[in-house]
């Protein structure tokens, strides 16, 4: 018993330094720009952006082969960061629309508790068990997206995000009419 356990530690323990020195003498340094980048997007690897995660999508925008609109949930503040970053230039007023925030909604008398929909949602802001009734934190969603597409009996879309004092926000202003055109 004990040898069994010495010679088993004994493996961890050279293993672990293998696995050290190789991680040690194989490191690849990311360009600062890409680091950059990367902590500027949101984080939550939603994949609404068509690449795998955040750092893929980093890695794309810092090579040029990705626009900088291509985070929705970072919306237009981030891609404007993102242009100022780069160089690249910035969205176009119109080029990409300042939509309000949206955030999942699970209509409890359709929800069957099946846990398809948490499993999906990267910031996990979906609360439930198996078979019971799952809701969302409003304040932990990104309205991605994920969770609609993923519900079977589609009790999940997405709303506009309630405003409370800790996710209040400006309405855009509506553009002034000109003089002529009010006739």
């Amino acid at each position: 018993m004990i040898a069994a356990a010495a010679s088993m530690s004994a493996l961890g323990v050279g293993l672990g330094l293998a696995l050290g020195f190789a991680a040690r003498r194989f490191h690849v340094e990311s360009p600062p720009i890409v680091d950059e980048i990367t902590a500027l997007l949101p984080g939550t690897n939603c994949g609404q952006c068509g690449f795998a995660g955040c750092s893929g999508a980093a890695e794309a925008i810092a090579e040029g082969s990705a626009p900088v609109t291509l985070c929705p949930p970072g919306g237009r503040d981030v891609a404007l960061q993102l242009a100022e970053i780069t160089g690249a230039p910035p969205p176009a007023p119109g080029g990409m629309a300042d939509a309000a925030p949206l955030v999942a909604f699970i209509f409890e008398d359709h929800c069957t508790g099946c846990t398809k929909c948490f499993k999906r949602c990267p910031t996990d802001a979906i609360l439930g068990a198996a078979k019971q009734i799952h809701t969302v934190i409003p304040d932990a969603c990104i309205g991605c997206n994920e969770c609609v597409e993923a519900c079977p009996t589609e009790a999940i879309l997405l709303r506009s995000k309630p405003r409370t004092l800790r996710s209040w926000y400006w309405d855009k202003p509506a553009a002034p009419v000109a003089q002529g055109d009010a006739a």
